[in-house]
């Protein structure tokens, strides 16, 4: 069978590396996307005229009008946990399976976490910043993160295993996640709005769909200590930027760090990121290659699975698959 590489130059090398495209090669006949733009639906038509699979990064939409138009396509993997911008409903009209990857970002996510809070605390970046334009820095007094409060919303496997962390640096932990039950009795599990008035770090890790929509919105923010701290490591459609952007200018929060954002592939807003008292990544919370081989692998086996006709672990429509070999 042939296979799609979606991914461009930039992308694979970063998210998908040498060691799982070997192993890409190994199962199926590869070819890969040479432009240093993402496919749009009609690039991805052309490029997949003559694939069985397309193995596609997050940048790389799989819009329904796209099923229909390849009549030889069996299966659209995705190199990531989210799918939103993949139309399941068409590809599943069309016979054609779905996968995702598991997300194998939970230690590289939780350390930036930590990273953000010890940098909003004790003025890194600021300093930094300040010494590189060759002025002197302000002397600032910090905070420990021993003693402090951190509320998680969202009690997932990354907030798990920051919760952990937390516990380990002497941190209160509290919760907000009314999808779970908590049995860690050194763990609070409130509402959010009574996690918002206690934390004095409050990181977002909730799922982003239609019910988290501006989660973080005026409300929300209005709840949080002065003194507090948000970080979003989880997607822009959660945070109200408008609403953060007047909290932060109006010293209401005494400042944010966020790894995601409303630009293009979820990135940080520049008139956002751009705030004396913001501190932002460009979506790397995942890049580090033990995160990045975890996904890239797993398409390899996905691909392996869906060449011997069998269903793989990640598939999200497997009861509509009719393009079986």
């Amino acid at each position: 069978m042939r296979v799609l590489l979606a991914h461009t130059p930039q992308m694979r090398r970063d998210y998908y590396g040498e060691r799982s495209l070997n192993g890409l090669r190994a199962v199926a006949d590869v070819k890969l996307h040479e432009g240093d733009v993402a496919l749009d639906a009609a690039a991805l038509v052309e490029a997949a005229a003559d694939v069985d699979i397309i193995v596609a990064d997050r940048m790389t939409q799989g819009p329904g009008e796209i099923f229909p138009r390849l009549p030889k396509l069996r299966a659209f993997v995705r190199c990531a946990v989210d799918i939103r911008n993949i139309d399941v409903a068409a590809a599943s009209n069309a016979g054609v399976l779905v996968t995702q990857a598991s997300p194998g970002f939970v230690q590289s996510v939780a350390e930036l976490a930590l990273g953000f809070m010890v940098d909003l605390s004790r003025g890194v970046s600021r300093a930094t910043a300040d010494y590189h334009a060759g002025s002197k820095p302000d002397v600032v007094m910090g905070r420990q993160l021993a003693g402090s409060t951190i509320g998680i919303i969202g009690y997932g496997a990354i907030g798990r295993h920051l919760a952990g962390i937390a516990k380990v640096l002497g941190m209160t932990v509290i919760v907000a996640d009314p999808f779970v039950t908590i049995d860690d009795v050194a763990i609070r599990h409130l509402p959010l709005d009574d996690l918002l008035a206690h934390a004095d770090y409050v990181v977002c890790l909730a799922v982003a769909n239609a019910q988290t929509e501006n989660l973080i919105g005026a409300p929300a923010l209005a709840r949080m200590q002065r003194h507090a701290f948000f970080i979003n490591l989880s997607r822009g459609n959660l945070v109200d930027e408008a609403a953060l952007a007047v909290a932060l200018r109006e010293k209401r929060v005494a400042g944010a760090a966020m790894d995601v954002g409303r630009a293009p592939d979820q990135m940080p807003t520049p008139e956002l990121a751009k705030l004396p008292n913001v501190i932002a990544t460009p979506h790397v919370g995942g890049l580090t290659p033990p995160a990045i081989e975890h996904q890239s692998s797993e398409t390899v086996r996905q691909v392996a699975k869906i060449v011997a006709g069998e269903i793989p672990i990640g598939a999200v429509n497997a009861d509509r698959w009719m393009r079986r070999p």
